[in-house]
This record gives C-alpha cells, sequence and structure tokens, in this order.
C-alpha cells in the first residue's frame, strides 16, 4: 500500500509541477480575487495560473513522445489486486488517452479552452483548484474508474458543501488519509484529510470559511512582481519565513499547530530542538534576509503547433554581504554557449578565479562570524569551521585570470561506408569547441606545456593563426577529425570542424564581461536525430527510452546567476511539433 500512496504522491507532486510551469502587476480577475480571498497570508507554499491558460492549444502542442506512456508505467498498477491502485491505474489510463488531442483533453476533465488554476498549502494541508467548464465530466471520469477498480467513495457535506471522499489508508489504520474531490461555482477542488486536520481548515479547503488575513489582501503577489518584474499570468513562492516560524514554534502559524498536533498523536515533540527561543530568534533572523524562493514566468507563448516559456526561480537574499561576494565570482560565458538551437548542446561554466578564494572566503567568515545560542546553529558553525576554502589557492594559483571555461556540440553526422568497407556506419564530421576565457590565455597554455610534453613544441601564434593538432590524434581521415587550436581575443580555442571554426572567429569580437555563472543548452532533435540515422544504418533496434525521445523537437536551456534580488535560475524550453505528427 505504501508503493500506492507514493505513486499517488508522484502524480499529485506532477501535477502541481505541471501547473506551476504553465506559465506585470495589474490586476487580478475576479475569479482570481476569490480563490486567493480564501488562501491565507501566511501559507508556505503558492502557485497560481492568475491569467487563463491555453490549455487546449498547449496539449496540442506537445510531441507524440509525451503522449506514449513506456509499457512498464503502469506494471506494478496492473499486477495489484488492490481497487485502490486499480482506481489510479484507470485514471492514469484515461489522461494518458486524452493526451491525443486538446480537444480530448478538456473533454474528458471538462475544461474550457483557457483555464486559470492554483496551488497551495493550508499549513501542510495541499490544496488544488482549477477551473471547469462541464462538471459533471469530472464525476463521469471518476465513475469510470470506480466501475473499473471497484473502489468507492462516500458522499460528505461541510457547511452545505458536497463533496466525495476516497480512503487512501488501509481499513483499520489509526492515522487515516482520505482523498477529498468538490466542485462549487465552476472550481474543481482536490485536497487531502487526516486525523491532525481540524473541521475549520477543512472548511477553508472547501472554500466555505473565509480567512481573517488573505493572500488577496496581503499585497504579496503584486509585491513579487513588481520586485522581479514577472508577468502577471503566473506567480509562485516558497515562504521560508513561515516555514522557519512552524519548525521553532508550536503555535506560531497555521503549519506550526498542524506539526504539534501530529507530534501530540506520536507522542513526542518531532522538533524539539528547534522549538527553543534561541533557536526561533536566531533561525528567523536568517530568513528575514532569505525570505522567499519565488518563481514566475518572463514570457510565454502557446499556439498548436509550438510553446514556449521562459522561467525564472530566485532565492531572494538581503544579505549584500553574499550577495556581493557571489557577484565577485561571476566569469564569461560566450554567446555559442548561450542559445538552444545553435548546437546540440553548450556548457558555459564563467568563473573569475582571481576572486574564488576572496569570495568564498567572505562567505565562509559571513557564515562563521554570529555568535549563536541555538544548539543546531552551533553545531553547524563547527562543521563549517573545520573546512576552509583558502586551500582552494593552491588548486587556482596557477590559473590565474581565467574567466570561463565553455564547450559545444555543434553538430555531428554519421554515414555508410563504401561496400569495399562492408557498408558499416562511421562518423561522418564533427563540428566540436571548448574555450578557455582568460586575461592572457597564451600565458596558461604556456604554463600547462610542462605537464603536458605531447604540447612541448607547440608555439601559439599571438596573431589569431590556426594550429593544426591532427599529429597528437592520429585518426584516419575518413572519420573526419582534425583538431584545430588558437588564440581568438582573450580566448584559447581549441575546436574540430568548419562550423566550430566560424565560432572560434566571432569569439574574436567577443570582450570578457562577468555575465553570469553557469548555463547549459540542449537541442533534442539534434542530438537524436543522428542517432535515429545511425540506428537504421546498423539495423539494431533502439532502445524503448530513446525510441520514445526520437520525435522529439524540443528545445532547453538553464542558467544560474546573480543580481540584485539573489540567487536566479533560469529555464526555457521550446516545444514544437513535429511535421510528421502534423
Amino acid at each position: 500500500m505504501k508503493k500506492i500512496l507514493i505513486a499517488a504522491a508522484v502524480v499529485a507532486a506532477g501535477a502541481g509541477g505541471y501547473w506551476l510551469s504553465q506559465d506585470k502587476p495589474s490586476s487580478v480577475s475576479s475569479q482570481s480575487d476569490t480563490v486567493l480571498a480564501s488562501v491565507p497570508a501566511d501559507t508556505p507554499l503558492f502557485s497560481g495560473q492568475l491569467k487563463p491558460f491555453p490549455i487546449k492549444s498547449y496539449v496540442n502542442s506537445l510531441s507524440q513522445s509525451y503522449k506514449t506512456a513506456p509499457a512498464e508505467l503502469f506494471a506494478e498498477l496492473e499486477q495489484s489486486d488492490d481497487a485502490r491502485a486499480k482506481f489510479l491505474l484507470s485514471l492514469s489510463r484515461s489522461y494518458m488517452d486524452s493526451l491525443q488531442s486538446g480537444e480530448q483533453f478538456i473533454a474528458t476533465f471538462g475544461l474550457s479552452e483557457k483555464i486559470r488554476s492554483y496551488f497551495y498549502t493550508l499549513g501542510i494541508l495541499p490544496v488544488v483548484k482549477f477551473e471547469v467548464e462541464k462538471p459533471q465530466a469530472i464525476w463521469t471520469l471518476l465513475d469510470k474508474a470506480e466501475l473499473d477498480s471497484g473502489y468507492s467513495h462516500e458522499i460528505r457535506t461541510l457547511k452545505g458543501q458536497e463533496y466525495r471522499v476516497y480512503t487512501l489508508s488501509d481499513i483499520g489504520e489509526p492515522d487515516k488519509l482520505e482523498l477529498l474531490i468538490a466542485q462549487k461555482d465552476g472550481l474543481l477542488t482536490v485536497t487531502l484529510n487526516s486525523a491532525f486536520i481540524d473541521e475549520p481548515t477543512l472548511e477553508t479547503a472547501l472554500g466555505v470559511r473565509p480567512v481573517a488575513q488573505s493572500l488577496a489582501d496581503s499585497g504579496i503577489i503584486e509585491q513579487i512582481i513588481k520586485t522581479h518584474g514577472f508577468s502577471d499570468e503566473a506567480i509562485g513562492y516558497l515562504n521560508h519565513q513561515e516555514i522557519v516560524k512552524a519548525i521553532t514554534t508550536k503555535e506560531g502559524n497555521q503549519l506550526a499547530q498542524q506539526i504539534t498536533a501530529f507530534s501530540a498523536q506520536e507522542g513526542e515533540d518531532l522538533l524539539a530542538e528547534f522549538r527553543t527561543p534561541e533557536c526561533h530568534k536566531e533561525f528567523s533572523a536568517i530568513t528575514a534576509n532569505w525570505p522567499r524562493t519565488v518563481f514566475g514566468v518572463n514570457s510565454v507563448n502557446i499556439v498548436d503547433k509550438q510553446s514556449s516559456f521562459d522561467i525564472s526561480t530566485i532565492v531572494e537574499s538581503k544579505n549584500q554581504t553574499l550577495l556581493n561576494a557571489f557577484k565577485k565570482m561571476r566569469g564569461f560565458i560566450p554567446d555559442y554557449a548561450k542559445n538552444p538551437g545553435d548546437s546540440v548542446f553548450s556548457m558555459g561554466v564563467g568563473i573569475e578565479l582571481n576572486q574564488l578564494v576572496p569570495s568564498l572566503t567572505a562567505v565562509w567568515d559571513e557564515l562563521l562570524q554570529p555568535q549563536y545560542q541555538c544548539q543546531v546553529l552551533q553545531e553547524f558553525q563547527q562543521e563549517l569551521s573545520g573546512q576552509s576554502p583558502a586551500m582552494l589557492g593552491m588548486f587556482t594559483g596557477m590559473a590565474n585570470g581565467v574567466r570561463g571555461v565553455s564547450a559545444a556540440l555543434i553538430d555531428y553526422k554519421f554515414t555508410e561506408s563504401s561496400a569495399s568497407e562492408q557498408g558499416e556506419p562511421r562518423l561522418e564530421s564533427i563540428d566540436a569547441i571548448v574555450s578557455l576565457s582568460a586575461d592572457n590565455p597564451s600565458m596558461l597554455f604556456n604554463m600547462v606545456k610542462p605537464f603536458a610534453p605531447e604540447l612541448a613544441n607547440i608555439q601559439l601564434p599571438q596573431d589569431g593563426s590556426v594550429i593544426d593538432l591532427s599529429h597528437l590524434l592520429p585518426l584516419p581521415p575518413e572519420y573526419g577529425i582534425q583538431p584545430k587550436m588558437a588564440v581568438k581575443g582573450s580566448h584559447l580555442v581549441l575546436f574540430n570542424g568548419d562550423k566550430a571554426e566560424a565560432i572560434a572567429e566571432q569569439l574574436a569580437a567577443e570582450p570578457l564581461t562577468d555575465n553570469g555563472l553557469y548555463n547549459i543548452a540542449l537541442d533534442y532533435k539534434k542530438l537524436f536525430t543522428p542517432i535515429v540515422t545511425l540506428a537504421e544504418m546498423t539495423g539494431e533496434p533502439l532502445p524503448e527510452e530513446l525510441s520514445m525521445m526520437k520525435d522529439y523537437d524540443m528545445q532547453v536551456k538553464m542558467g544560474v546567476d546573480i543580481n540584485e534580488q539573489g540567487i536566479v535560475f533560469d529555464s526555457y524550453i521550446n516545444n514544437k511539433v513535429t511535421p510528421a505528427e502534423e
């Protein structure tokens, strides 16, 4: 049964992540106002699609590979005799079937073509709400799953609100766990119930009990949008301060009260070492400097054959000492390592090594400076004090002046050999580049030469001329690998292929600017198309994992940087329907 509950939790978490990933402040709609008025301002976690999201077009834009489940996905559920497992199996299959088209998806779940959705917690209690146009479709879907599984629900009423209850825990278990589903005023609500969730909390979850201090009145969402420049389509956040309050107090907020109630059931205070006056004061001071993790949409574009999302997650910080230290570590990432679609794969690490040790030392000093009285924090400082970043100086001294390292696989291609070579496939061409950006790349190369004898006789021209390194990698010419090296401006480049050489020439004009910490980009179509071609040449079947991904036409990018508001994690996803699927 535990595995079934874990599977259910994964599905729920995936649904929450899905609604979050779908997507200024002006104003929110009346529907959003209604929902936000039922969310307490002290909620630890909130994610809201505040403007209608084109769910029909989004499903249509997905590759067929997303819409096909691997055989083993439902294997364990299929083998189970538990009615709850069969119920989940039926719902999962209905979900996968509905993904065949946007029209089928919205018909299956009774949705309109554009919807709003919300995920938040009342303390620890998760609540999902989303708009439905045809409520009967949900009940029909659940009734079918009950018929397929033999699993059944009971109907309860709370303050006039009728809702379905599905028991998730085993019969006779003292710790009950129930799934609750209700519909009211065009909103579907999905939540849970357990022994330590009180009735007023359930009333709030079901929308029949108002909250004294709501998210709608708090100004939190508007403030997040204004501070970080997000679009007002979708916003979410994790409130560190409320979580710390729940951990370090017994009654400080709703989550604290629930943890206290759960501890009473267990017969011990599970957080006793944190719930001291000293820990509450000192952890609260820390989270005052690191109040929230916020996430929002910078841009979104969705049509039937393509969808793209540009999303940022920011760990907010008011600790300027740490932020300044992190900023000083930022280095250079070239253009070729930033843009998805330009290469099969690219990665860039921007790091100013001259500042690495001083910056990390400043971070360490800042963390060790407070004289904590909380035992948990004292133990943390004791462990930290035994690890000094100064030791890194021994390894970074020889790389003085380095500002970043980047690489990209730009293109590659397989072909069949001639008949005399038995028609075996081979690598026809490869375009790839690795670059080291530094204040003086030639000096760094000369410092490395004594440790690599094969480089001893190589003299790098300062005028940007290219050196052929084929003699260091004696491969047959038919492989198309002829590595070359050159100094292009402030960049030492090692490359192969004409496309890579063109990028190397462009690098010469790129000045060293501190523009980031880390970036990675991947084009799935460019990655898998040659692999599929290779499999066709050899006659070998593709593994199922690769076969599912061969039709992906998706580009992704992720990056890490520092700005005035905190630590920034950027992500970009672009998905297209392949011509064969149109």
